[in-house]
């Protein structure tokens, strides 16, 4: 058991955005229980308007798991607003965000916890990078193609920003500016508020049931508009304050 498990610290919020999963969800719950087990954690699964009984799944194992908790949206909105609801309710002092089709092993949450424990305080993100994907040669081509044009424009310093395994520490990820498809760029979003950035390499996996419900081409104009959006922002923060505590101000608060 860590030391803060057993001050009674909530360490982690693994933040799960899930639509029309429920399949995959209730598996996938007990593969991220059994990851962190002797830590402090908590699950937050925010259900995107799913109209396949997650909710009333959701709300069944919570009567029976201490660690689950559960959001729903009225209507879908995206993960991206998923991930931020999530955020909003999220008590640990890491969040870690994980796709709900069961693509990412939660397995890998350990290492992405070490790595960003290693790197220390002046790094926030620790950010999947995927090997061995199982997609489609279309799909596998479109990303790296995006993923080299993001490389490029935004010197984001990751291979892979469409990774939805990541970990990142609650009070850098509460003042990253928010827009739809914001998940897609929290590697140049850190990086913009002076924090490091750190990679962990893992191994995509099948989906076990459904279909993704993203398609290769439906995003595509929509990203290039976010992308020019990041540039944009991260051209607009020419100096980052050093900001240093001479009287009076709380620790935390200083830090902004």
């Amino acid at each position: 058991m860590s030391a803060e498990a057993a001050a009674g610290v909530l360490e982690v919020s693994v933040i799960v955005p899930a639509k029309d999963e429920r399949e995959n969800l209730e598996g996938l719950i007990g593969e991220i229980a059994a990851a962190l087990s002797g830590r402090a954690f908590e699950i937050v699964v925010v259900d995107d308007g799913s109209g396949d009984g997650s909710a009333d799944m959701l709300a069944a194992r919570a009567r029976e798991l201490p660690f689950l908790r559960a959001l729903r949206h009225a209507t879908a909105c995206g993960q991206s607003a998923s991930v931020r609801s999530g955020l909003y309710a999220a008590r640990g002092t890491v969040v870690v965000t994980i796709d709900g089709d069961g693509e990412n092993d939660p397995a890998y949450i350990p290492a992405l916890l070490a790595a960003l424990e290693a790197a220390g305080p002046s790094v926030a993100l620790a950010a999947g990078q995927r090997t061995g994907r199982k997609a489609s040669a279309a799909k596998r081509l479109a990303s790296r193609f995006a993923n080299r044009l993001r490389g490029w424009m935004l010197k984001d310093q990751t291979r892979d920003s469409g990774c939805g395994l990541k970990a990142l520490r609650r009070d850098v990820f509460l003042r990253l500016p928010y827009f739809d498809s914001w998940h897609r760029f929290l590697p140049a979003l850190v990086l913009r508020e002076g924090y490091g950035v750190t990679h962990v390499d893992i191994v995509d996996r099948q989906r076990r049931h459904g279909a993704s419900k993203y398609g290769i081409f439906d995003r595509a104009l929509v990203g290039i508009l976010d992308l020019f959006g990041v540039w944009w922002l991260r051209r607009r923060r020419k100096r980052i304050p050093q900001v240093s505590n001479i009287a009076g101000v709380p620790a935390d608060v200083a830090k902004e």
